[in-house]
């Protein structure tokens, strides 16, 4: 599959198809080897595309902070060199709010938005689902942090395999850990763990949810998709969450997929695919 030059750097990204381009970003700490299950499943003879967040996957790794921002950048940098215009989004996890972020930075050129499993809106502690509430505060304590994701590698050892509700084979996980042989290499991970705006902070972050979250909600010309699942303490999006995004966010449509975890195309790329082929083909976003 083709790498582009982008920046400092190298981009890889899944391509097939022709037609209106549809976009699947991932989170962390998976690549576009989440969505294969889903992309060769999407109906209705249409281009889709699933690029390696910079740092990520087999995308290179040009150093640096990794922050929002940078990844931002990167991706803005990627649409840019495959001239990729009037897009369908697809985002789970950071791979959702990074969707939300381009969408909100380039109206004129999304066509419609489908995300699963993402940030929604700022939150704070009290908020955190108690089952992972502990370990991202330690993750994101100075030291604590850096032992447990740049020393043992916690989200490959053992976090990836809490956040599917289907056991992944040693295979699927080999294809995720390869990225990430090294200390140094693991940073786009640690970056990604701190930076989910919890209690104000981080500043940065915290102001791009509140943009993107403006524009979710005074945007219905862009028809949007929320899909949803249960079964796992794992999740992000519970009911309470949903109910939130049916209240806020224009134009949304919210579709049940089954049961699932946090790296719901894992468990559920057959639902997954079916929903967002549906829902294009109701709002005329195939051609």
């Amino acid at each position: 599959m083709p790498v582009t030059g982008v920046l400092d750097s190298t981009m890889y990204y899944e391509d097939r198809g022709e037609g209106v381009p549809f976009v699947f970003l991932h989170g962390n700490p998976t690549s576009s080897h989440l969505w294969r299950g889903v992309l060769p499943r999407i109906e209705g003879g249409v281009r889709v595309l699933a690029p390696d967040l910079i740092g990520m996957g087999r995308s290179g790794k040009p150093g640096g902070e990794y922050r929002f921002a940078d990844h931002a950048r990167y991706l803005d940098a990627w649409f840019e060199a495959l001239g990729l215009d009037e897009v369908v989004l697809v985002g789970q996890d950071w791979g959702g709010a990074l969707a939300f972020d381009w969408a909100a930075r380039h109206p004129g050129r999304v066509r419609g938005l489908a995300f699963m499993e993402t940030i929604v809106r700022p939150l704070g502690w009290a908020e955190y689902p108690p089952a992972g509430r502990a370990r991202f505060e330690a993750i994101r304590t100075p030291g604590v942090g850096e032992e447990m994701v740049l020393d043992r590698n916690i989200f490959i050892e053992d976090s990836i395999r809490q956040t599917v509700l289907n056991p992944m084979s040693e295979a699927d996980r080999a294809v995720y850990a390869a990225p990430y042989p090294t200390r140094e290499s693991r940073l786009p991970m640690l970056r990604w763990a701190r930076s989910l705006p919890i209690d104000g902070r981080p500043a940065d972050v915290l102001a791009v949810v509140e943009a993107y979250d403006a524009w979710l909600a005074a945007s219905p010309e862009v028809p949007k998709l929320l899909l949803t699942f249960d079964g796992s303490p794992a999740l992000m999006i519970k009911a309470e969450q949903a109910a939130w995004c049916a209240e806020h966010i224009s134009a949304l449509e919210t579709e049940y997929c089954g049961p699932a975890a946090h790296l719901a195309p894992e468990d559920r790329p057959e639902e997954i695919a079916a929903a967002v082929s549906s829902w294009a083909l109701r709002h005329d976003l195939l051609r």
